[in-house]
């Protein structure tokens, strides 16, 4: 029998501002001691020096991680020109300095060889595993670590000011996978000198965004009241690009059980009429998700069943 776990069942997601110095799973154990909530997951991880949009996932929510991971996010950064460090922020040490600045349009012109699919190689401290072991670990003990370049996208990338010769700011939106530290390195070498990020801000993660982000310290202060519930968002939150379809009580109980339902009287009732085999749909019933399930075989099949 599965070990109960301790806590609240609580469900839903907070769309969490991280501060600086904080790792993305500190952040996580912060939110279930202030709320009491049995399980809890982030959707996508934050450098410890990185502010910003950091989506916390409680209880069900925890099956929709994937999509936040997925989706869209938006970076602000700026890049320190003449210094490249160890780990291609301000935590590492110097590793090569230069005294070639970059002009505003060059700046600008670089850019476009960063956008759209691009071939990264992911910083050495990063949590990429070689051999069995974190990159990062074998970085901190000098020893060498080679990482394959990836293949990533980035949908913008834009200058949005030269604060002096030695600074840029710049905002990114991009897909699953990029690096901003490598991004900065790789920009500066494309521009005769060398870089590193100085300060990163994540403004938004698939429909979370900067505006509407709370505080660990408001977090904290609401605690298990009504008011932590108000802010609290639906499990669905991250699903709004997937179709929905409205089930009966009598549907929802068949999903529930893992048994399939036929797609017809359900696709019927639906205003998507370009449902098609092998396409990911949300089943709700009663305001609330069923279920994530896939067409397939003329049926709607749960792949994954929410337990409220």
């Amino acid at each position: 029998m599965a070990r109960k776990r301790k806590g609240l069942p609580i469900h839903g997601w907070f769309n969490i501002d991280k501060p600086a110095g904080m790792s993305s799973s500190d952040v996580v154990t912060r939110v279930r001691r202030y709320t009491g909530a049995a399980k809890a997951g982030h959707g996508g991880t934050l450098d410890p020096l990185a502010t910003g949009v950091l989506p916390i996932a409680l209880g069900e929510a925890t099956k929709t991680v994937s999509y936040a991971m997925d989706g869209l996010k938006t970076y602000r950064f700026e890049v320190r020109w003449g210094i490249a460090t160890t780990t291609d922020d301000t935590e590492g040490e110097v590793l090569e300095e230069s005294s070639a600045r970059p002009v505003r349009e060059a700046i600008k012109a670089a850019l476009a060889n960063f956008t759209g699919d691009i071939e990264q190689v992911p910083p050495a401290f990063s949590a990429i595993k070689v051999n069995g072991r974190r990159a990062y670990e074998l970085a901190r003990r000098d020893e060498a670590v080679e990482l394959a370049p990836r293949q990533v996208h980035i949908e913008e990338l834009s200058l949005v000011e030269v604060c002096d010769g030695d600074r840029a700011v710049l905002e990114m939106t991009s897909g699953k996978g990029v690096y901003v530290r490598s991004l900065a390195r790789d920009l500066a070498r494309a521009l005769g000198t060398v870089g590193h990020v100085a300060w990163l801000r994540r403004t938004a993660v698939a429909g979370f965004l900067e505006s509407d982000a709370i505080s660990l310290d408001k977090l904290e202060a609401l605690g298990h009241s009504a008011a932590a519930s108000d802010i609290l968002l639906p499990v669905e939150t991250v699903l709004d690009d997937i179709p929905a379809l409205a089930l009966t009580q009598q549907e929802a109980n068949r999903l529930r059980h893992g048994q399939g339902i036929a797609v017809l009287p359900v696709a019927s009732r639906s205003p998507f009429k370009d449902i098609s085999q092998g396409d990911t749909v949300v089943a709700m019933a009663e305001g609330k998700l069923v279920a994530l399930a896939k067409i397939a075989g003329g049926e709607i099949r749960p792949v994954r069943v929410m337990n409220y």
